[in-house]
């Protein structure tokens, strides 16, 4: 199967075609994220995630003439038009025509999330597939080129290139002069220590240099190689304006109506990922020892076991998106996917233990934030149980250390990338704003869903005292929230929060899964008994005629309850079903042109919760009703940046955030589908 056939196998998603805001090209990490920000490739250069340039550049020579592919620049070469782009889960495809040839330029990243080896490679392909149109032979060429500032957080920053030949084949390597490694913390950063790699599939018509940009690019122009000598000149000493490159050319010599493929890998080997309590822990893939070298040696050796395997993935994938919630929600989901792992980092700890740290992205820098967790568990718990277990590791025992004194569960540990403690509100000094009920009752819920897709609760009952507490906490404090947090901080302190005290109520009815589970028969009796008597008394607090209240004190008030889709995920039936069908209901009257707002605040909202709130619908036309407009709003907004979860739905434009882990919530609607769910997750569990 070729990534064309994807095509004739769905018919119907070529229908529903998505633009989407931004464009992933090479997404691993937080650190390793590159993107375009416009509709065509060759329209804008392309940027990490924050927004900053990372530099990548292709040009193909057509017949002795130059044109443009990715990258937009003053040289006057023009730009192959752009006939198709279509985002999948493991590929980004573009496709070009013109000058008698069709060319097929796929950013591919075998993000198979059973295979945590392969997951964790911090590689992409880069596929190119060219052939004539017009009946006639013609001569072309590739070239390619990755600038310095993808190895700098700033352009001042001094850079070192190099060269060497890995099994008689060329690679380039670049990386700052200085090598800082996990010496900065913080949000708006790039990556200033570590290695960029380029390398060819096989030498076979190649040419590659290290070269300040301009050199290199006016002899592909010329010739159709690069330069014979390299500059291996710090970047800080280029002439000012010049750009110091890795590029690479590819001769396909003369091509016919018969495709001819070759491809590039770009890699990035940051050495250590993580600091975890004072000690640097290595990226997952390099855990039994590997280096550069083995990455580049295996990624080449697997590439067509990968290519096949991606593809049969992601026609599977996009059926079931299609088939579960309709072509829309497909689009949406595809868009989510590499971002959603894109925002963390898989590392192994001292003893081979995995674990697994968002960045909370553009909201304020945290490391391995619960209530981001929380919004993305439905990604882990479909694809692969064991990466939620790796979130929810580092976190637990922090919990248990005795630097957390606080009866309820922390919020973060740190700021990326170094996960030292807390520094979120009162951090590890004092209560002042924390999010007791909030972050509780996610750990709770998710330590059920983990157990529930496990089918077993032995994880959990190694952290029996600390979730005991947690319990404790929720039974004292979670029915009439005092005025607390909650994961929509931005919105403030709010009392007597209803959406927060459902939480609290399933996370009771969570705690008591668990405790049955166990055989804590006693326990599991006593806090099902409190979640249901809660749950009774929530229906009289929050009753507000034909829906439910924002807060228990403010009659005329309402909110997505969002928080209710567990307890049908998790089977707790703690709810009556007429409770989400009148929500529903009431729901549907309140959308504006880009989806439902988060409450009668304010218009903005958040794209994670839409999907949470409709998956509540017991019927496919409600449900679609609400991720049509969160559709449009991704499909239209004039906010070109990695997908936003938190954005206006009368202007569409965004509020605040974007290349969040939270859109791994959007899955939430495959977990409805228990065999959907069984077959996807026993993947992973079975592994």
């Amino acid at each position: 199967m070729t990534l064309f056939a994807l095509v004739l196998l769905a018919p119907s998603l070529a229908a529903q075609p998505l633009r989407p805001p931004a464009v992933p090209l090479v997404a691993h990490d937080p650190y390793f994220s590159i993107w375009s920000m416009t509709d065509r490739l060759t329209d804008s250069g392309t940027a990490h995630w924050t927004g900053k340039p990372n530099s990548l550049a292709a040009l193909a020579r057509i017949d002795g003439k130059t044109y443009r592919v990715m990258g937009r620049d003053r040289q006057p070469s023009p730009a192959l038009d752009q006939t198709r782009l279509e985002v999948l889960p493991t590929s980004t495809i573009y496709e070009f025509s013109g000058s008698g040839i069709a060319l097929t330029l796929t950013f591919f990243t075998p993000a198979l999330p059973e295979d945590l080896d392969v997951l964790s490679r911090p590689l992409t392909y880069i596929d190119w597939r060219i052939s004539a149109t017009d009946g006639r032979e013609h001569e072309a060429a590739l070239y390619f080129e990755a600038a310095s500032d993808l190895v700098v957080n700033t352009t001042d920053q001094p850079v070192l290139s190099s060269r060497y030949r890995l099994d008689g084949q060329p690679v380039l390597r670049m990386g700052s002069r200085d090598q800082p490694i996990l010496a900065k913390r913080g949000d708006d950063l790039r990556i200033d220590w570590g290695y960029l790699y380029l390398a060819a599939d096989k030498p076979d018509g190649v040419s590659e240099a290290v070269s300040l940009r301009q050199q290199a690019r006016s002899a592909f122009d010329n010739t159709g190689h690069l330069p014979d000598s390299d500059n291996f000149a710090e970047a800080g000493a280029a002439p000012r304006g010049a750009v110091n490159v890795l590029a690479f050319s590819i001769a396909f010599g003369r091509v016919g109506p018969h495709p001819v493929s070759r491809y590039l890998m770009i890699a990035y080997d940051d050495l250590y990922s993580i600091e975890y309590f004072e000690r640097r822990e290595r990226p997952w893939w390099r855990r039994k020892g590997a280096d550069a070298a083995e990455l580049l040696r295996a990624a080449r050796r697997d590439h067509d076991s990968l290519l096949q395997r991606s593809q049969a993935f992601d026609a599977e994938l996009m059926a079931d998106l299609t088939k579960t919630g309709g072509e829309r929600y497909a689009r949406l989901a595809a868009l989510a996917y590499r971002q959603t792992l894109a925002a963390h980092k898989l590392v192994a700890d001292i003893d081979g233990t995995p674990m697994y740290f968002p960045k909370e992205n553009f909201s304020n820098g945290c490391i391995s934030t619960v209530d981001v967790i929380y919004p993305s568990s439905p990604f882990t718990l479909l694809f692969n149980p064991k990466l939620l277990r790796a979130q929810l590791q580092p976190v637990l025992e922090y919990a248990r250390m005795e630097r957390w004194r606080w009866p309820f569960a922390p919020h973060d540990l740190g700021t990326y990338p170094q996960a030292n403690g807390q520094v979120y509100g009162g951090g590890e000094r004092t209560e002042e704003n924390q999010m007791p009920v909030e972050e509780s009752g996610n750990m709770l819920i998710m330590l059920a869903a983990l157990a529930r897709v496990e089918g077993s609760a032995a994880y959990s009952e190694k952290y029996w005292p600390e979730l005991t507490r947690w319990a404790e906490y929720l039974k004292e404090k979670g029915l009439d929230p005092e005025n607390q947090l909650s994961t929509d901080d931005f919105a403030g302190h709010l009392a007597h929060n209803a959406n927060l005290s459902i939480k609290a109520i399933l996370a009771l009815g969570s705690y008591g899964m668990l405790a049955e589970m166990i055989g804590r028969k006693q326990d599991a009796a006593l806090y099902r008994q409190t979640a249901q008597e809660f749950a009774r008394k929530w229906l009289d607090l929050a009753n507000d005629g034909d829906h439910y209240r924002l807060a228990f004190d403010k009659p005329g008030t309402w909110s997505q309850k969002y928080n209710l889709v567990w307890d049908k995920l998790l089977g707790l039936n703690l709810f009556p079903p007429d409770v989400a069908r009148k929500e529903m209901a009431f729901y549907l009257t309140k959308q504006n042109a880009y989806g439902l707002p988060l409450d009668n605040l304010k218009d903005y909202t958040k794209l994670d919760w839409v999907l949470w709130t409709a998956t509540l619908a017991d019927n496919t036309a409600d449900f679609e009703k609400l991720v049509a407009p969160a559709f449009q709003f991704a499909n239209t907004s004039v906010s070109r940046v990695p997908l936003t979860d938190w954005y206006d739905t009368v202007t569409g434009k965004q509020q605040g955030f974007q290349a969040r882990s939270v859109v791994g919530g959007l899955f939430v609607k495959m977990l409805a589908d228990p065999a959907v769910w069984k077959k996807y997750a026993g993947r992973g569990v079975g592994r």
